[in-house]
């Protein structure tokens, strides 16, 4: 282990923005490499000194702390700059996770990378991959949401464009709006996959797998589930096969529909493929009833 983490401190470039994921709740979570990079920077940015502090701490690092916060990211940067430009190691880091994954960060490096220093990644522990890799899906793709929209009507909009979703989507929930996002989930796609991951590799880590609409319930039946951080992974939407038109035929069909009249668009369609229209204009109609 020591043969690694020296070879991780050696690696260290002056001059350099190290943005460094930090644990999501256990603390054993932090990488060597992490470790190396803390040790040796000259200046911690953080999105709150006070929770950093106590992560340093727990591994006897000693650094520089500077507030580096969504409300003066953009400010920060020049002076960020030229700490760098004096030959300085800076590492930014978040509360919980990587920075600039719905947290502050993004700006930051970019500002550092148009000035022409390097931004390098120090990997680690996910929220989003933690809860992927238990949830039992096997597409090769997913749709990474963030926090979903905190108003209402902004919410249920969206949950509503993913009614046919055929890939995993995963999203963050808060406390205070998990019972209002399930409910409404379960009025569009109760019987859709789900799995709620809560607070994750921490004391009260929990997993809840099942329908949507079972969650639902168990968050009712435990007002215990409701509380910390969360991820939602929604299983992809059940996709209705149509025996009688190839998928092929199928395809086309979806893509002329959404740009010309029914009528018109299986009329097209039919030539293009060789297909009934009919069968591809009631296939259509399936789908808008639907």
């Amino acid at each position: 282990m020591q043969k690694h983490y020296q070879k991780a401190c050696d690696s260290i470039m002056s001059g350099t923005l190290y943005v460094v994921a930090t644990p999501i709740g256990n603390l054993a979570e932090i990488t060597l490499r992490a470790l190396a990079v803390l040790g040796r920077a000259d200046l911690v940015c953080a999105e709150d000194t006070r929770v950093t502090a106590q992560l340093l701490s727990a591994y006897q690092i000693q650094a520089k702390l500077l507030s580096v916060r969504e409300h003066n990211e953009q400010q920060m940067a020049d002076r960020i700059i030229a700490e760098l430009a004096s030959g300085k190691v800076v590492a930014q880091v978040s509360d919980a996770g990587t920075p600039a994954v719905c947290d502050p960060g993004a700006k930051l490096a970019a500002r550092v990378r148009n000035a022409g220093y390097k931004v390098v990644p120090v990997a680690g522990a996910s929220a989003v991959m933690a809860a992927l890799s238990v949830a039992g899906v096997s597409e090769p793709d997913f749709y990474f949401n963030g926090f979903l929209p905190p108003k209402a009507g902004e919410r249920q909009k969206l949950l509503a464009s993913w009614a046919e979703a055929d890939y995993p989507i995963v999203m963050f929930e808060t406390p205070h709006r998990i019972e209002a996002a399930l409910a409404e989930m379960a009025a569009l796609f109760p019987e859709r996959g789900l799995l709620l991951a809560r607070e994750i590799s921490k004391t009260f880590e929990t997993f809840l797998s099942g329908s949507v609409a079972e969650v639902r319930d168990m968050l009712k039946a435990d007002s215990n589930q409701s509380r910390g951080e969360m991820v939602l992974i929604l299983h992809p939407a059940q996709v209705v096969k149509h025996s009688d038109l190839p998928e092929a035929a199928q395809q086309v069909m979806k893509v002329l529909a959404a740009e010309l009249p029914t009528k018109q668009a299986a009329d097209l369609a039919a030539k293009i493929t060789g297909e009934s229209k009919k069968a591809l204009y009631d296939l259509a109609l399936t789908w808008k009833n639907h």
